[in-house]
């Protein structure tokens, strides 16, 4: 007479095909499904804008008293006339180009608005390619604010 046997191979059975299903669904989204991760396709005016817009951050930006830190502090950008903006940092401080957080506005194609720390003399680059009003500030010196205004432009009306 045998006796029945109890076997951990059952449990490992199991569990190597949930792995494998949720291996074999992620690759399929991954390589079958490539718009599942894709930017937007967008007219080709929008990405490669033939104008940049440039907003200074002033010397002296990190002294709250200091009646000016972006300039200019509201910049109207037009999409695929102006839409890739340049904010060049002049002060002697890192400063930061971060959306504020009550605002709703997220690029589908660029992301978020949040530069990391921009070094004294460098600048942080950032395409818009959707309508809207951008407010940001500076991270580190919460005084410092702008906006960015982004209209539809005339080539692509």
């Amino acid at each position: 007479m045998s006796l029945p046997s109890s076997s951990h191979a059952y449990g490992i059975g199991l569990i190597a095909v949930i792995i494998g299903a949720a291996v074999g669904i992620s690759y399929y989204q991954l390589y079958f499904i490539p718009e599942y991760n894709a930017k937007p396709h967008l007219d080709p005016k929008i990405i490669n804008p033939g104008q940049t817009t440039n907003i200074a951050i002033v010397s002296g930006s990190s002294i709250e008293g200091n009646p000016q830190y972006f300039v200019p502090a509201k910049q109207p950008i037009q999409l695929g006339v102006s839409n890739l903006v340049v904010w060049q940092n002049n002060d002697n401080a890192a400063h930061f180009v971060t959306i504020d957080p009550k605002s709703d506005y997220k690029d589908r194609y660029s992301g978020d608005l949040d530069s990391p720390p921009i070094m004294p003399g460098k600048t942080f680059n950032f395409l818009f390619t959707q309508e809207g009003t951008v407010k940001y500030y500076c991270k580190v010196h919460a005084w410092m604010k702008g906006e960015v205004d982004i209209e539809r432009g005339a080539t692509t009306s």
